[in-house]
């Protein structure tokens, strides 16, 4: 069993369902997916950005990733329905665990100039959205194979129902967030 998921159903949930003051242990927030995603508009006009940027999102998450095609067509951005222009992969159970072990205590750290994680990333249901400006920041991307500084989006679900229950899961997690109102 992964680390972190023995601490969660050892330690947080009990934590928490106090903290929170829910009378019944199924109320208790908790994880139940993580969605990494990777916008590719430059894989318009270079195709092997596409094969790399998939590469190297297999390599983060240990998991091949979906492909996401345009839906419509637009002229103004030279896109035509049905292009590849993203790539996503959902993490569950032991996988999603492991990958953010490795999130907060291998690749934040180090984030150039990280001060934290924003507190303002969530979307009001209880999911929290982190931003990562450069995909080097994983040990399993070599910095001299890349061919581009890309970013990724990486997305939380909880089963939490408020934004503050979320944060207190995630915090207890060992997720480093701000301080409100500091900015960095």
């Amino acid at each position: 069993m992964a680390r972190l998921k023995e601490s969660y159903i050892k330690n947080i949930a009990p934590k928490l369902q106090k903290d929170l003051a829910l009378s019944n242990t199924m109320q208790v927030p908790k994880l139940s997916k993580i969605v990494v995603n990777m916008g590719l508009g430059e894989a318009l006009a270079n195709s092997k950005a596409f094969d790399n940027a998939v590469e190297q999102l297999t390599l983060i998450t240990g998991q091949k990733p979906a492909v996401k095609r345009a839906k419509k067509s637009i002229s103004n951005f030279k896109l035509r329905a049905g292009m590849a222009i993203g790539a996503c992969v959902t993490l569950r159970r032991e996988r999603m665990y492991e990958f953010l072990d490795r999130l907060m205590n291998i690749a934040m750290p180090r984030i150039r100039d990280f001060r934290g994680a924003s507190p303002d990333g969530f979307d009001g249901r209880g999911n929290y959205t982190l931003g990562v400006k450069e995909q080097i920041i994983f040990p399993e991307i070599e910095y001299d194979k890349i061919d581009k500084i890309r970013g990724l989006a990486i997305t939380f679900v909880t089963t939490a129902r408020t934004d503050e229950e979320a944060y207190h899961l995630l915090s207890e997690l060992g997720m480093p967030f701000r301080k409100k109102g500091q900015s960095g």
